[in-house]
Order: structure tokens, then C-alpha cells, then sequence
């Protein structure tokens, strides 16, 4: 799902074809461990069994012209309508591993027919929309399974400029993957992405198949969901964008109570 801002190409996170190499943008502290080796990996595989992929099947309806056939029976139909089922892919991350809630990105699910969740412990399950806010890209979907791994949360409004941070998800369709960078900017918008934005911007690289994914701090503590990227390339990330998790928590707390997030109008109407 692709979105062009002025002349700039801006791609959303859906699974598109072709290979891409990662790299992390910029060198991360590491942590000590055992044996004198310098690493992220014990961060990481706590933080990396909440985030999950998302398999969604949609289906379109394109328009016949008046000399297209039926392949099944070979009438011929005239102005008629067909359905055309297609894949996607993104990922998600556990909101609420009790109660099976997972958080992702409204365009990762729209207009989905079925939903299903990868989880990293290689288990397939099928989900059920919850509620959604397309005006921040935000949505709930759950699972019936009691056995997720959840993941902490922080205060967004705490990042500064400089931290560093990780992006984890399921970038096209081939399998978890983690890169790094620093928040390159906070409180981003007049992107064109969503109606309502407050956007992380970070040099991690972010690619088709993200969106939905985690944005976590060196703690291994979630900071945002990752939603889009601007002007990347094989070989330059762009600039990745996440909504911040006191945003999320707001409208997920709203979904979880109303199947929506409702939002008071001001205005003037006339009998």
C-alpha cells in the first residue's frame, strides 16, 4: 500500500516483492553478557516473542469489460463485477497477552476477509477485529489464546532526541527481523499519513511488512508502533515514522471500551 507525499515516494508497510539488505543506521551501545561478549540479544529475546506477524486476505472487485469470459464456464458476462482475493502481510504487537489483544496498523487490516497471527513460538492462530480508529491507524485485534507474551511499555513523552531505539517486525513476509537507529525527531505531522499524527521519526530501518511492529528503547520497553517510512531505498532506510505509545494506549483503552475511539465535534448546525 503505497501513499505518494509531493514528489517524495512514500511506501506503507505492506509486503511487496523483492529482496532489500538491512542495516542498522547508526552503532548502538551494547550490553555486557556472559563471557565477555558484547551484545543486544538478551534484551531482545524478551522483547522480540510480543511482536508478531499479521497474514491478511482482502478481497477486490475489479470490472469486468464487455468481452471478458467466464474461465469457469466460458459465458461471456457483460458491465459485471468480480471478486479478486489478495495477501498481505505486516505485524503486530501484544497488548495484552491475558486477554489475547493485539495492537497494529489500521492499513494493515483494512478491508480484511480473514486476519491471521504468527507468533514467534512458530503457532498460527486466527483473529478477530476488536475495534479500529483509522484517524490515528491504530486498531485491536484478538486472539483466543491465553499463552502470549506481552510487551512493557513506557512514557513516550520521555524520548528525546539522540536515544536509541529498535525497530522489530516482519518486513517483507521473511520472517522477524531487528534494526536500529536513534529518534531522529518527536511530534511529526502535516505528513499526510493519517488525519491525526504526533508522529516518532527514527533513522531505524523500517520496510514494507513493518507496519504494526515495535519501535522499543535499550531497555526492551515498547516507545511506538511502527507505521510508515519516507524516501527509502535498498540501500538508504529513509525516514521511518511510529505513533507514540501514549497515543496507542489512549485509543486502544477507547477501542477496548467502545469498539471505536469517539472524538467530540465542535461546529454549528442549522434547523
Amino acid at each position: 500500500m503505497n501513499r505518494i507525499l509531493n514528489a517524495i515516494s512514500l511506501s506503507l508497510m505492506m509486503t511487496t516483492a523483492g529482496a532489500v539488505t538491512a542495516h542498522a543506521s547508526v552503532p548502538l551501545p551494547v550490553i555486557e553478557h556472559a563471557a565477555d561478549s558484547r551484545t543486544l540479544a538478551p534484551m531482545l529475546r524478551q522483547a522480540m516473542p510480543a511482536v508478531v506477524s499479521i497474514s491478511v486476505s482482502t478481497r477486490a472487485v475489479r470490472e469486468n469489460t464487455p468481452t471478458t469470459q467466464n474461465r469457469r464456464d466460458g459465458r461471456r458476462s457483460s458491465d459485471s463485477a468480480f471478486d479478486r482475493i489478495s495477501e498481505r502481510a505486516g505485524s503486530g504487537v501484544v497488548f495484552d497477552g491475558g486477554r489475547g489483544f493485539i495492537v497494529t496498523n489500521n492499513h494493515v487490516i483494512d478491508r480484511a476477509e480473514s486476519i491471521k497471527v504468527m507468533l514467534a513460538d512458530g503457532r498460527t492462530l486466527p483473529a478477530i477485529l476488536v475495534g479500529a480508529d483509522p484517524k490515528t491507524d491504530i486498531v485491536v485485534i484478538k486472539v483466543e489464546t491465553d499463552r502470549l507474551t506481552a510487551i512493557m511499555s513506557t512514557d513516550s513523552d520521555k524520548l528525546q532526541i539522540g536515544d536509541f531505539v529498535l525497530a522489530i517486525g516482519n518486513p517483507h513476509n521473511i520472517g522477524q527481523t531487528v534494526t536500529s537507529g536513534i529518534v531522529s525527531g518527536l511530534h511529526r505531522s502535516s505528513l499526510g499519513l493519517n488525519p491525526r499524527e504526533d508522529f516518532i521519526q527514527t533513522d531505524a530501518a523500517i520496510y514494507p511488512g513493518n507496519s504494526g511492529g515495535a519501535l522499543i528503547n535499550l531497555q526492551g520497553e515498547l516507545v511506538g508502533i511502527n507505521s510508515a517510512f519516507i524516501g527509502s531505498s535498498s540501500t538508504n532506510p529513509g525516514m521511518g515514522f511510529a505513533i507514540p505509545t501514549n497515543m496507542v494506549r489512549d485509543v486502544v483503552d477507547q477501542i477496548l471500551k467502545s469498539g471505536a475511539a469517539p472524538r467530540g465535534n465542535i461546529g454549528i448546525t442549522r434547523k
